[in-house]
């Protein structure tokens, strides 16, 4: 069938429920949410702009878009890949096959980030913020959108990641206030910082293989790969972070199960206090972990 064939004729509202049956036949469990994403973004019209348009015929471009997208989707392609932007904290964020799609569980790093500087005196003056293996820039441009008197510094060591990143920071307006340096994990910095905060690959290398495929096959594995126990990344972050860090300043980390305890014993270890609890996810799991330098 061709791509005018698939949905010729039909309006707007028809189109978007027959991509929902094909995607729902094809055992996609979000059928619904997704044909509504990848028909807006094929027709160029938000949820309110498809409602409107609803009795407006398709027309053969607009077609042949959304056959390409639900033939990406249906072979397990994640809308947010196919579309190549994905909203987070509020921000909407271009992706490349070099980052990872930002995840609601990440938020939980932004929230406890927020919990440990409220309050605290060194949040009077100018906040020096660093994001380690930056990926699109979703930590350090969230934390930017909140604090507008911050700097920060977004590391990492692919190249067309950081190109991404500061794409997201002049999108968003944020670029005065951010700069982007590759290099592995903080290997490249000098100087006090307020605020150090991480995604870094956590997966246990045995576990990779059995990883949602959407995961396994789109996301670069640099960035899930954790080592044999996962934890490989935070022995490097958590004690470069202990000499980088501002007295009073925190260490904020994303954990994957099981690895918030582990995660702040190596904290421990380095000389940072766990005077915040985790940040649970919405599964309950202990996702976020913070560790404060205490001032001499």
């Amino acid at each position: 069938m061709t791509a005018s064939g698939a949905f010729g004729g039909q309006t707007v509202e028809a189109t978007r429920r027959t991509a929902t049956a094909r995607l729902a036949s094809a055992g996609i469990d979000s059928a619904e949410l997704d044909a509504r994403l990848l028909a807006g973004a094929a027709f160029g019209l938000d949820l309110t702009g498809l409602i409107a348009a609803g009795t407006r015929i398709v027309t053969h471009d607009e077609a042949a878009v959304l056959e390409d997208f639900l033939r990406r989707r249906i072979v397990g392609e994640p809308v947010a890949r196919i579309l190549g932007v994905k909203e987070f904290w509020g921000l909407t964020l271009q992706l490349s096959p070099a980052t990872l799609v930002p995840r609601p569980d990440t938020e939980t790093v932004v929230e406890l980030a927020l919990e440990a500087c409220r309050g605290q005196h060194h949040m009077m003056k100018q906040r020096q913020i660093v994001d380690v293996g930056t990926g699109s820039g979703a930590i350090l441009l969230a934390l930017l959108s909140e604090f507008p008197d911050a700097t920060g510094v977004g590391t990492d060591i692919s190249f067309e990641a950081l190109q991404t990143a500061r794409n997201n920071a002049v999108a968003l307006g944020l670029n005065s206030r951010a700069r982007f340096v590759a290099c592995n994990y903080m290997t490249a910095l000098a100087g006090a910082f307020d605020l150090i905060v991480s995604n870094p690959p956590y997966i246990r290398s045995a576990e990779i293989g059995g990883l949602d495929p959407e995961v396994r096959q789109y996301d670069p594995p640099a960035a899930l790969d954790g080592g044999t126990d996962g934890l490989d990344a935070y022995r490097a972050i958590v004690p470069e972070a202990a000499r980088l860090l501002a007295a009073g300043g925190t260490l904020v980390v994303e954990a994957g199960y099981g690895q918030s305890g582990p995660i702040a014993a190596l904290m421990s270890a380095s000389g940072l206090t766990a005077d915040l609890p985790p940040k649970a996810d919405l599964a309950g799991i202990p996702r976020a972990v913070a560790g404060r330098k205490l001032p001499r």
